[in-house]
């Protein structure tokens, strides 16, 4: 678990809460039902317009990273490959072959079945950098959503607060309902900003770092491999992916 994610976020919540308090206001005036819908409902289909299916349960899927990120297994993915590449100088390349079912990630394993095959190091290469390129993009396009929906929903506060001063203007008459009509109408500006900049645009920045690192991560072991397909000596094949690691 992500303590400073989560932590983050309900700091978020608490400052809008103790601010209202702060200010003279209520807690019971930060709900209003008219605005949330406007708000959070036309953001979710402004995103339904734009957005595919795949990315979208894509986006859903990564959401959990922000608050339990996925293991970082770098150096210990380090520490694999050197050990491959020493099996590798002993028994040579189908030595390898016993730990392909072994391996829980597609792409270690795709990489590693690809070196038992025998594959030029170059064709290697092309083959698994050109899954790395499709992963992370497909990964930005889902923290994308966030990042998207972090530019609706401003928008959709305006739309909220002058449908709500619409409402004011036409009970002018009644100056007992414009006070009330009035912040009422600013609470759907309030949603809209508070979910783009205090929750959507941090978690699509999150997502995107935490994709970044997935895919250097990848490209790392793609490196590693190829050094395996061209005989380094170990000792050398670690120092290299050394650079790898923060």
């Amino acid at each position: 678990m992500n303590m400073v994610s989560l932590g983050g976020t309900i700091l978020a919540f608490v400052v809008i809460i103790v601010g209202t308090i702060l200010k003279g206001s209520s807690i019971d005036a930060l709900w209003n039902p008219a605005a949330f819908v406007i708000v959070f409902v036309g953001t979710a289909a402004a995103l339904l317009v734009q957005t595919s299916s795949e990315t979208l349960k894509r986006a859903m899927a990564m959401l959990p990273w922000v608050y339990k990120p996925p293991v970082d297994e770098a150096r210990e993915l380090v520490g694999r490959i050197v050990s491959w590449s020493e099996v590798s100088r002993r028994q040579g390349l189908l030595g390898l072959e016993g730990g392909i079912e072994r391996e829980t990630d597609p792409f270690v394993r795709k990489g590693l079945q690809l070196l038992v095959d025998g594959t030029e190091p170059d064709a290697m290469r092309s083959v698994l950098e050109v899954e790395v390129l499709t992963r992370e993009h497909s990964d930005l396009d889902a923290a994308k959503v966030f990042e998207n929906a972090g530019a609706y929903s401003p928008t959709m506060g305006i739309i909220g607060a002058v449908m709500g001063l619409m409402a004011v203007m036409q009970n002018l008459t009644d100056p007992s309902k414009l006070g009330h009509g009035i912040a009422a109408a600013f609470v759907a500006t309030i949603y809209g900003i508070g979910l783009a900049n205090l929750l959507m645009l941090p978690i699509a920045s999150r997502l995107k770092s935490i994709s970044r690192g997935r895919s250097q991560m990848r490209e790392m072991l793609v490196e590693g491999l190829v050094s395996i397909a061209q005989g380094d000596n170990p000792r050398h094949i670690e120092s290299k992916l050394q650079g790898y690691l923060p």
